[in-house]
């Protein structure tokens, strides 16, 4: 009987810490989303993880640009692993991906894999951002 009673009082506790884990796990992807395209602005948006390497690569890149187009435009970086939603919200298929948006909101262009500075400061003056 005592076997009986340690039994179900284990499978009780694991499943409190089960379901503790899915809570927590759940609240990492409920976050809200940053807002994409950044209304009024043209935006670059990289979508990413901050552990993956070619995106760790370009976290210096996307620092710099989003100073020195503070008033400009918009630079984001959106990391999948803690967003899991934004991989299909964006359609994304492999990371690191930038999107890139006109002022308007619409999707002008996208690039999958590493992209260096001097690539995304052109894509940017294409847009009209200066």
């Amino acid at each position: 009987m005592e076997s009986i009673v340690n039994t179900f009082s284990m499978r009780k506790i694991l499943g409190i810490a089960a379901l503790a884990f899915f809570l927590a796990s759940a609240a990492v992807g409920t976050a809200a989303d940053p807002p994409v395209p950044v209304p009024g602005k043209v935006t670059m948006v990289d979508i990413g993880a901050k552990k993956c390497v070619p995106c760790k690569m370009m976290a210096p890149i996307l620092e710099e640009l989003e100073k020195e187009y503070a008033d400009r435009a918009a630079i984001v970086f959106i990391d999948v692993w803690e967003n899991p939603d934004a991989g299909a919200k964006f359609g994304i298929k492999l990371i690191p991906t930038q999107i890139f948006y006109d002022a308007e909101g619409r999707e002008v262009g996208r690039h999958e894999g590493f992209l260096d500075k001097a690539s995304i400061v052109n894509e940017l003056a294409k847009l009209g951002v200066k």
